[in-house]
Order: C-alpha cells, then sequence, then structure tokens
C-alpha cells in the first residue's frame, strides 16, 4: 500500500477506479431515467474539477502570492520555474472542465431550464417562482467569468511573470502585477459563486 500511495498517478488511477465502481453502484440501484443518470455523473465531474479549480484559486491567494515577498530572492526561482507552472496547468484546465461539466449538467436539465438559468428567469417572461433562477443565473455567469479570466488575463500574464514568455523586466513586473489582480477578482467573484451554486442545489434541487 505504502509503494502504490508513493505514486501520484498511481494512486490517483485507483481512485478513479473507487469512484467508478461508486458510479455504477448508483447506476444499478437508482430508479431514474438515463438523463437523470447523466446529469448525476455530469455534476459529478463538475464538483470534482471544481475542488480542484476553487482549492487551486485558494492556494494561489491565501498562500502563494501572500508569502512570495516574504520568500528569499535565492528561493523564488523554486517557486517560479516549479511550482507555479505545474499548480497553473492544472488550474487552467480545470478551470475549463469545471465550466464544461457544469454546463453539461445544465444542458442535460433541458433547454427550457437552461434558458431560464442563462436569462436569470427571463426566458419566456419573468413570473413567481423566477427568482431561483435568476440566483442560479448569476453563479453560473460569475463562474463563466471567472473562467474567461482565468484563460484571458491570468495565464497570458502568468506566462510573461514567470519567464516562460520572455519579456523585459518592466513588462514581467507589470504582468506579474495583472495576474495577481485577475487573480484576486476571481477570489472576489469565488464566495458569491459558490453561495449560488450550492443555495440552489439545496433548496430548488
Amino acid at each position: 500500500m505504502a509503494n502504490l500511495l508513493s505514486n501520484f498517478r498511481n494512486t490517483l488511477i485507483l481512485s478513479f477506479v473507487l469512484a467508478g465502481v461508486m458510479i455504477f453502484a448508483f447506476f444499478r440501484i437508482a430508479e431514474v431515467d438515463a438523463i437523470q443518470f447523466w446529469q448525476a455523473v455530469a455534476r459529478w465531474f463538475h464538483v470534482g474539477f471544481g475542488i480542484l479549480w476553487i482549492g487551486l484559486l485558494y492556494y494561489f491567494n491565501f498562500v502563494q502570492i501572500r508569502v512570495m515577498p516574504s520568500i528569499p530572492g535565492e528561493l523564488k526561482p523554486a517557486i517560479s520555474k516549479y511550482i507555479a507552472p505545474e499548480a497553473l496547468f492544472w488550474f487552467r484546465w480545470s478551470a475549463l472542465c469545471t465550466v464544461l461539466a457544469g454546463l453539461a449538467v445544465m444542458g442535460l436539465k433541458g433547454h427550457v431550464y437552461s434558458m431560464e438559468v442563462l436569462s436569470f428567469g427571463f426566458a419566456g417572461g419573468l413570473v413567481q417562482g423566477d427568482q431561483g433562477f435568476a440566483l442560479m443565473g448569476v453563479g453560473v455567469w460569475l463562474a463563466i467569468v471567472m473562467f474567461l479570466n482565468v484563460w484571458g488575463i491570468i495565464w497570458p500574464n502568468q506566462k510573461r511573470a514567470l519567464g516562460i514568455v520572455v519579456v523585459d523586466d518592466e513588462k514581467k513586473a507589470k504582468a506579474a502585477r495583472v495576474a495577481m489582480l485577475a487573480s484576486r477578482t476571481n477570489l472576489l467573484l469565488s464566495l458569491p459563486m459558490l453561495t449560488s451554486m450550492a443555495m440552489y442545489q439545496t433548496l430548488f434541487g
């Protein structure tokens, strides 16, 4: 067991296998139609990738950005050359997978539900009961904005700040600040987004 757990890839593969067994067990016992089942699978992916995405967002903001100024200069390359690029790889791709899985969940609930959420309940006219769609729509659009922020602002500027794309020192410093502010923007939006997702799912299903 120690040898298994010492290997990241094998540990992750085994975890997926065990999760697959659980998914199959739910498939066998759940009395739902195929669309509901695949909706549950899509939600599993959505939550799993979302934990990775937001977990790394919080790592960057709670730990790396705050601690970097106090790290001795000779040690900073260990962060910028090895840890940060690896973390950013998982960060940006988990953001993409989270959004795609979330859109799949929404799509599997039907086009009427999707249009109501994306329009904040205004599709077909705003009526009593559509307020829930409006609150869920806020979460969906915040997540999309955060995703676009990751790929459109944070990652391009981090490439310059980390030296993956070579620029002069002035542009490198500017890129680092832009990336930091964009990351802080996602931190700001994350709690309202998570509130929308969690509260809607619990109170409205």
